[in-house]
């Protein structure tokens, strides 16, 4: 008895496996809005993405909580991320419009899928780096899968919210489904949760304004996700032009290495 003994205690702890059932959760959660977006079902479809989102934040958090990291948790986050904020928001897009462009309206979507994949296979593949000097600035490199899919998904909150049909308009769709893509896998310094700083004096305020959009978030929540992706989008600017400050003063601060005469 005592081998099995050590055999079971020699087994995966459970906290490892909690975020990776989280993980698991929000790639199901991704899935379930193609599933809506086939039947027509639009606003359940961005529910089951926006959910998927709110796990794909805390499956994380759990993880660093419980101590139970691991490189299979981080690879299979990756793989949930592409399906949930890649493959399910091209098809959702090219259900919603897309597929009424057919010579062009898959080749954006798909471009967009593509997008994400390369944009987390560049991720797995910075995993193992001791140091990266954005991240060490408090930035990112690009856009974000998950935030790249609450942008990609923009013109359909608009559409719920004003029916207004020019968001729906295929040629649209295809620019900014490019457009997304592209601040995906670019080389934009995006700003970090941890590259904000709030004064002591805003903390309140900055309270406040969580409190309210949470509220708006259910009373209203299109226009609420529309206008807060909108707003990020245009934070991308300020961002490049933040973390350019930043080399430059690092460039000051830091000594010059001398170089050896050859």
């Amino acid at each position: 008895m005592r081998p099995r003994r050590e055999n079971i205690r020699r087994g995966i702890p459970a906290r490892a496996v909690a975020p990776n059932a989280v993980t698991v959760l929000a790639l199901c959660s991704g899935l379930t809005g193609v599933r809506f977006a086939i039947g027509g079902d639009w606003e359940k479809a961005l529910i089951a993405i926006l959910v998927a989102g709110i796990l794909d934040g805390l499956d994380g958090r759990i993880a660093r909580l419980l101590k139970g990291e691991s490189r299979f948790g981080a690879e299979l986050d990756s793989l949930s991320d592409v399906i949930a904020f890649g493959v399910s928001p091209a098809i959702i897009m090219f259900l919603w419009s897309l597929q009424y462009l057919p010579r062009f309206g898959w080749i954006f979507a798909l471009g967009y899928a593509v997008c994400a994949a390369l944009r987390l296979a560049r991720f797995n593949a910075t995993l193992d780096k001791v140091e990266s000097p954005r991240k060490s600035a408090g930035f990112l490199t690009g856009v974000p899968a998950p935030t790249g899919a609450g942008l990609m998904l923009v013109p359909v909150a608009m559409w719920l919210w004003t029916d207004f049909t020019l968001f729906r308009e295929p040629l649209f769709i295809c620019g900014w489904a490019a457009m997304c893509g592209f601040l995906m896998i670019s080389d934009l310094a995006t700003y970090s949760w941890s590259s904000l700083h709030i004064a002591r004096a805003w903390r309140l305020p900055a309270l406040a304004f969580v409190a309210l959009a949470g509220g708006a978030l259910v009373t209203e929540p299109w226009p609420t996700l529309g206008l807060l992706m909108l707003f990020y989008l245009s934070t991308i600017p300020f961002s490049v032009m933040s973390y350019a400050r930043f080399r430059r003063r690092r460039a000051v601060t830091e000594p010059s290495v001398p170089t050896e005469a050859a």
